[in-house]
């Protein structure tokens, strides 16, 4: 098992090879969204951006799994991609959301989108 430091030391390192010189300063915004066709979202809740990923102004799409109950609850999430400073935020998020009703159990993908940006 990973130490709590080396884990650190690791997520710094990604981090920092994930933003190269894409450095800004300005505001931090996201986004969430689902496949076309899809169930739709009866109610939302948006991601917090992590503290770490603001100071180094970590940008990048965050893609979750999401399989959603009959009646609109998520029952699961499962990460497809993203970086690893904004998943855990996004998995947070899309766990509180609400979908319409459906007669069985379904499955899609939920985007989210950081941008930070630089004027």
């Amino acid at each position: 098992m990973m130490s709590e430091w080396r884990w650190r030391r690791f997520v710094l390192g990604a981090a920092t090879a994930a933003i190269g010189l894409s450095l800004g300063s300005a505001a931090m915004a996201q986004t969430g969204s689902t496949d076309e066709g899809k169930r739709k979202v009866k109610s939302k809740v948006s991601p917090a951006y992590p503290e770490l990923a603001k100071r180094m102004s970590v940008s990048g799409k965050v893609k979750i799994e999401v399989v959603i109950t009959p009646d609109g609850r998520v029952k699961s999430t499962r990460v497809i991609g993203g970086h690893p400073l904004l998943v855990q935020a996004c998995q947070d998020a899309v766990k509180e959301w609400k979908f319409a009703a459906a007669p069985e159990e379904t499955t899609q993908i939920v985007e989210f989108e950081f941008n930070a940006g630089g004027n």
